[in-house]
């Protein structure tokens, strides 16, 4: 099925021969759509894209909320030969020039609450709609069209989508998937995690990111199982639906929101696996969810440039607060963040990555692109991390969020454990604010109920040398976070950054 197109067949080869299964059930309507219903409606959608000129290595701008249609309309794009470009629906509409602009769109899609937005930035190019409830002028057109289309010939090299980054400290990047990079890294993923047709996965994550997009429904598509479908993580319907499922992917928050669900024991009974990624997990949350369901949350590690990189194993150790091993295939070095030597087994350094998941670069930035490859293929991450005597990665934050004292280099999350062992800290994040005098110093963040910042400035001053104990703590409701459960310390910084403007001893 689709033989000539690389990605599309790989991930139809188990579906196509299972036309009436329920691939995916709307949890919101109950509305299922089977492999084959969805195949054709991707057939469809590659017909319209042909119809209105888009032609192989042409991208597809997609801002528009999570639906059926919008995975139909991926699957469509691929058989077309064109490159899936979605970004978030909740990026503000003033922004959406600047993504007309880098991706240069043969078509955007949107839902009608954006299209006049869109319209605006166009200049002739079509602009056809997708609503949550998978209606829209694009589904129209689609639904007038037979089925049956001969899937454009793509090779492997050849791009399949384009992500865009998250754009914390500069303009978003949009980066380059080809067909094997996302081919591969299913396969692998299938493997690593033991999916099969027998599987339900409860699928609550949005669809624009790599998480909820290549991880969750290339990995589903490629065994031939099914999902249930979220319009966005809802912790009573995500409960309700446990008993009925046997795996999900989420976010640290969709656990630490589930720890104080009601009769969660009962309802993970049958769930064989938990996946947590896109943000670190606390390891109090990992030891809380072993309490209460007695599984371990297997957690992973993957980046946009990178799809998924590391996990802990299936069906062995899984270390709270490590994310495993390397998958198979790939290559993962700690290297000296100055020289680029290799480290010692245990040193700490910069993680690279080499592998045939890696990303074909940065849409229209060859610079930047060059800027973070080495000569021997291996990807700079921008992570810190190193590994333990067993051969566990642990990363340990972004080179961005690294504190770089006068005294030497601090590692928030060094510090951030401290700072959740203390009686009522919920949660911390350690932040660099300028001080006048004394440089780039240490900030604690902290979430939590009636926390003695007296008693965690004594703990930590117990623990660690003077230039990382931080030198303020502030306690708030709680964290910024994106819509992958990331904690934000860019905005973090932006707003305690003049904290120490009247520190200044004359």
């Amino acid at each position: 099925m689709y033989d000539a197109n690389v990605l599309a067949s790989k991930l139809a080869t188990a579906g196509g021969s299972r036309a009436e299964k329920t691939l995916i059930t709307r949890d919101d309507t109950g509305t299922t759509t089977t492999y084959g219903q969805f195949f054709g409606n991707a057939e469809r959608s590659a017909a319209l894209l042909t119809e209105l000129g888009v032609t192989a290595g042409d991208t597809v701008l997609v801002y528009a909320p999570k639906s059926v249609a919008s995975l139909e309309l991926y699957f469509g794009c691929l058989l077309a030969g064109a490159v899936y470009t979605p970004i978030n629906p909740a990026i503000p509409m003033d922004d959406i020039a600047y993504f007309v602009g880098d991706a240069k769109p043969a078509l955007i899609v949107s839902d009608e609450s954006r299209r006049a937005a869109c319209e605006g930035e166009a200049a002739g190019i079509p602009v056809l709609t997708i609503n949550e409830n998978d209606s829209g002028s694009f589904i129209d057109r689609r639904d007038s069209l037979p089925t049956g289309f001969d899937a454009c010939p793509r090779a492997a090299s050849d791009p399949a989508a384009i992500l865009y980054t998250s754009g914390t400290t500069g303009r978003p990047k949009g980066v380059v998937h080809s067909h094997a990079s996302l081919a591969s890294n299913a396969e692998v993923l299938v493997r690593t995690w033991d999916f099969s047709e027998s599987d339900v996965l409860i699928h609550a994550l949005p669809i624009f990111h790599l998480h909820g997009l290549f991880t969750a429904m290339n990995v589903i598509l490629s065994v031939g199982a099914s999902c249930v479908f979220l319009p966005k993580f809802d912790r009573d319907r995500v409960l309700s639906l446990m008993p009925q499922a046997t795996v999900m992917m989420g976010v640290p928050p969709f656990y630490m929101s589930l720890l104080d669900a009601p009769n969660l024991t009962e309802a993970t009974r049958n769930m064989r696996v938990c996946i947590s990624g896109s943000a670190p997990m606390l390891p109090q949350t990992h030891d809380a969810w072993k309490q209460a369901t007695g599984k371990m949350i297997l957690e992973r590690y993957g980046m946009t440039e990178c799809s998924m990189i590391a996990s802990n194993p299936y069906d062995a150790e899984r270390r709270p607060n490590s994310v495993g091993f390397p998958l198979d295939g790939t290559e993962i070095r700690i290297t000296d963040m100055k020289t680029g030597d290799t480290l010692p087994q245990g040193d700490t350094g910069m993680i690279e990555i080499r592998g045939p998941n890696l990303f074909d670069g940065y849409y229209n930035k060859p610079e930047k692109t060059a800027e973070d490859m080495r000569d021997d293929g291996f990807f700079i991450s921008g992570d810190f991390g190193r590994y333990d005597a067993d051969g566990y990665l642990y990363v340990l934050g972004r080179v961005k969020d690294a504190i770089f004292a006068e005294a030497g280099v601090v590692m928030p999350k060094e510090v951030e454990e401290l700072v959740d062992a203390q009686p009522g800290v919920a949660e911390s994040a350690v932040i660099s604010v300028k001080h006048p005098e004394k440089g780039n110093v240490p900030v604690a963040v902290i979430v939590g109920d009636a926390v003695n910042t007296s008693a965690v400035q004594s703990a930590l001053r117990d623990a660690l040398p003077a230039h990382k104990v931080p030198e303020k703590y502030l306690t708030v409701d709680a964290l910024p976070r994106n819509a992958m459960g990331k904690v934000q310390k860019a905005a973090l910084r932006e707003t305690y950054a003049d904290l120490f403007a009247g520190d200044l001893v004359a």
